[in-house]
């Protein structure tokens, strides 16, 4: 079972079409790569190539 991370401050924003955009700060915390292709990525991951750069 993974650990629920709180939501703080600077962790998502709203896109404009409403979806929640997790930042790098939230990726950070959480401690790992999901391998979803997130926009704000801090481990590499590229989707296109199923790659960390």
């Amino acid at each position: 079972m993974k650990k629920l991370i709180p939501l703080e401050e600077g962790d998502f924003y709203l896109s404009e079409e409403g979806y929640k955009v997790f930042t790098e700060q939230y990726h950070l915390k959480r401690g790992y790569c999901c391998e979803s292709g997130c926009r704000h990525c801090p481990y590499g991951y590229n989707k296109s190539t199923n790659r960390r750069n």
